[in-house]
């Protein structure tokens, strides 16, 4: 009898410890619709956030691109601003620095080679303290005077008939030494020049869903202008949807203009951002 009792109390303190088939089932049950229900508040603020990370990369990229891009456009050499391929690229001569010659006219000093635009010389003196640094004049960099962006004072026709653009060929100390001396006609008044580096072009590609880049091409041996000889390209960005480039003359004389970029990148998620950014050119274009 005390045998049997010993059993029947083990059968219920077995059952009392664990639980049923059935009981695991409707836990689990009740769980995932616990979690289903948890899930459903949670995927948004989980979506929203996302999404606004995404947005906030595409506004960094666009932002640093177009700064570039700005940085760049205001160191254009006069005249030399275009907007090409149906205003999805700009290209302009970019300038490093400026300075001043010892004119001829000027009746300089035996220890100052002036630059003589009638007779040709190849090589002349600065006024004062040559650029250092980033901007120092180096032998392959071009001497541009009054750019007017019409023949012979066309920069970007160098080589092939500009009046105002020479290459320099060695400086040492202040005193610059052209390759060739291209200049001739009337000086220009101001005895000033800029020193430009090359060609730069901006090229925007857009593509679907995002998939276009924006690439900055550089090239310092050939000045032709348009879509040909663009030099070596580097992507600014990608993640392109569209871009729009446009160049406002503003009334007054010599008053600059108004440069209008517009830049749209594209998720792969579907999130878009869109920056526009003006920059205004001091220098008629």
């Amino acid at each position: 009898m005390a045998r049997r009792q010993g059993i029947e109390v083990s059968r219920r303190a077995a059952r009392s410890g664990g639980f049923t088939l059935v009981e695991a089932v409707i836990v689990i049950v009740i769980t995932g619709i616990v979690a289903s229900m948890a899930a459903l508040f949670i995927r948004v603020p989980v979506q929203s956030n996302l999404a606004t990370e995404a947005r906030a990369d595409l506004a960094d990229a666009a932002d640093l691109a177009l700064r570039r891009m700005s940085r760049e456009l205001r160191l254009a050499a006069p005249r030399t601003v275009t907007i090409l391929n149906g205003n999805l690229a700009i290209q302009f001569l970019l300038s490093k620095t400026g300075a001043r010659y010892v004119s001829v006219n000027d009746n300089p000093p035996a220890t100052l080679l002036p630059l003589d635009f009638v007779g040709g010389s190849s090589s002349f003196d600065l006024i004062g303290a040559p650029p250092a640094g980033r901007q120092a004049i180096v032998p392959g960099d071009y001497i541009v005077f009054g750019n007017l962006g019409f023949a012979p004072y066309d920069a970007y026709q160098f080589g092939k008939g500009a009046a105002n653009i020479s290459r320099v060929g060695a400086i040492n100390g202040s005193r610059i030494t052209l390759q060739t001396n291209y200049f001739s006609g009337a000086e220009p008044a101001g005895q000033m020049f800029q020193v430009v580096t090359g060609k730069v072009t901006f090229v925007c590609t857009p593509g679907a869903n995002g998939g276009g880049t924006l690439q900055r091409f550089f090239n310092a041996a050939d000045l032709t202008p348009g879509m040909g000889a663009l030099g070596t390209g580097a992507v600014l960005t990608d993640k392109v949807a569209g871009c729009i480039f446009g160049n406002t003359l503003l009334p007054g004389a010599n008053n600059g203009s108004l440069m209008t970029l517009v830049l749209s990148l594209q998720h792969a998620n579907g999130e878009g951002a869109q920056m526009v950014r003006q920059t205004q050119l001091d220098n008629p274009t």
